[in-house]
């Protein structure tokens, strides 16, 4: 099995937040594939992709970003998913509005998601997609800036991003990461 986690923060005041980038991911596979999600115990919203190749458990944690980690690490647990199964979809201040990177391991880059991700499994040694919501103004506190909504020039570009991020997971279960960072982490 392998397990593919779009962090964000659960709630309908987060909807359509830079933050919750990677729900949008995981929704965005939901229903490509007519799939439900459903509640596993209290941590999670997972949805069963089942595949002639194996099966992939989709899954947006329950907790805040900042304890995504807990879910993550409790979920890949229960099933028993090595770390190589493992792929976390992201929002990154660092990379530009729509612009998305892949990686097979590496630092949280400051996102607490990962942050949280990393401690909980205790190796930052897992895959990771991460999606451009841009850094703002720079004298605006980066939690606020994460938290609100994209302006409406940026919506064209974020539903693109997070198409081809949905495409890219896509990928990274037929082929794997290294095929992700070829294929996607060149600028559009």
């Amino acid at each position: 099995m392998k397990l593919v986690v779009g962090l964000g923060n659960p709630g309908s005041r987060y909807q359509g937040t830079r933050h919750n980038v990677g729900f949008e991911v995981i929704d965005r596979l939901v229903a490509r594939h007519r799939l439900a999600l459903e509640a596993w115990k209290t941590v999670a919203a997972t949805a069963d992709w089942r595949r002639p190749d194996g099966r992939v458990r989709l899954v947006k944690p329950l907790t805040f970003m900042n304890l995504s980690g807990g879910a993550v690490a409790e979920l890949a647990g229960f099933y028993k998913v090595d770390l190589a199964d493992v792929f976390i979809v992201c929002d990154d201040v660092n990379l530009p509005v729509g612009r998305l990177r892949a990686r097979a391991g590496g630092s949280d880059g400051g996102n607490n998601g990962l942050r949280s991700v990393t401690a909980s499994f205790g190796t930052d040694e897992y895959a990771r997609l991460r999606i451009g919501v841009g850094r703002g103004d720079e004298d605006r506190d980066l939690a606020d800036h994460v938290l609100s909504r994209f302006l409406s020039e940026e919506l064209p570009g974020v539903e693109s991003a997070i198409d081809r991020a949905a495409d890219a997971v896509e990928t990274w279960v037929e082929d794997g990461v290294a095929r992700v960072m070829n294929t996607f982490n060149r600028p559009e």
